[in-house]
């Protein structure tokens, strides 16, 4: 693409690179200049204009990002329109975003006109939320870079849809009945994925009694909010349930609040033994851990490990021993 100022009467066919007033009304940037936008440019008393000029092997902008988007788009997604050079995808349902955070960066390294801009990998997604944007900043691009770009970018985004559809909290006591806030703030976030949760579930806080809650736990999964937080990889929850039969996959996780979380199963049920902070609607680990197993993904300790970076969340108000206070 070539760009700068060229006379007025060899701009025909050009792209306009700023707006212009001319009688009538003002020409807009973008604009594909034709025969009658020359004469009034030259009634305008213009000598030239700056214009952009497609070369033979050009894209203009829009269809540039329209075959990009189609390239980077996977499942879950819809696109935009293209429009002054952008696209946009969008989430066609609940779930959580997909980034291949390589080929995202593979792509934008193509040609520094060539952009898409997306939310965080594993970023929650309602119907509708907007996932990425692509972006030509050029009015134009070479077409082997477009090409180069698709190519790299294939399928590198997505939005995991639920695969769950039904839950249990099991929630244990210690002498008196625990506060609802744990089942209403469980309820809320399941809402989001369209899961349902299943009749309410106490038992004593006792490793027995919560095996065998867990047992016959009736949800596809299982949610255990434990009286007395986790303190151990033995305590009471993860214990329960190992002699249910299920295998204990992770203790702890590098986010705060949410530390004292615990991940396991119970054949192919997935077991999420929620922290304390969990009885809180605010954003903490279990929020990370829970999004990513409704939509299917299987967590392992390196995953766990890497939530540390960007790990700190805001306080809760409610925390029993807030940060400041050590």
């Amino acid at each position: 693409m070539k760009f700068g100022p060229v006379p007025v009467g060899a701009a025909k066919g050009a792209v306009l690179a700023h707006a212009v007033l001319v009688a009538g009304g003002r020409l807009r940037k973008g604009r594909v200049l034709n025969a009658d936008d020359i004469a009034a440019l030259q009634n305008a008393g213009l000598q030239e204009v700056m214009v952009a000029q497609y070369e033979p092997d050009d894209l203009d902008e829009d269809t540039a990002a329209a075959r990009l988007a189609t390239a980077l788009a996977g499942s879950g997604l819809r696109m935009s329109h293209a429009a002054t050079g952008r696209v946009n995808l969008f989430a066609e349902g609940p779930g959580i975003a997909h980034i291949d955070v390589a080929a995202i960066n593979a792509f934008n390294g193509v040609n520094p006109m060539i952009t898409v801009a997306t939310v965080p990998p594993h970023h929650r997604a309602d119907a509708g939320t907007m996932i990425a944007t692509i972006k030509i900043i050029a009015y134009a691009v070479p077409e082997a870079d477009v090409a180069t770009a698709c190519t790299v970018g294939a399928g590198a985004l997505a939005c995991r849809a639920p695969r769950y559809r039904s839950a249990t909290l099991i929630e244990t006591d210690i002498g008196t009945e625990p506060s609802p806030k744990g089942r209403e703030a469980l309820q809320g976030r399941l809402d989001r994925f369209g899961v349902n949760l299943t009749p309410r579930v106490i038992v004593s806080h006792t490793e027995g009694a919560l095996c065998a809650a867990i047992a016959k736990a009736a949800g596809e999964v299982i949610f255990i909010l434990t009286a007395s937080a986790t303190s151990d990889a033995n305590d009471v929850g993860p214990a329960a349930l190992r002699q249910a039969g299920g295998a204990l996959m992770q203790f702890g996780m590098p986010v705060d609040p949410g530390n004292l979380l615990f991940l396991g199963a119970l054949g192919d049920k997935p077991v999420i033994g929620l922290p304390g902070c969990a009885r809180s609607p605010a954003l903490n680990g279990a929020d990370w851990v829970l999004e990513r197993v409704l939509c299917g993904l299987a967590l392992t300790p390196v995953d766990f490990a890497q939530m540390g970076v960007g790990g700190l969340l805001k306080e809760i108000p409610t925390r029993p021993k807030p940060r400041a206070d050590i």
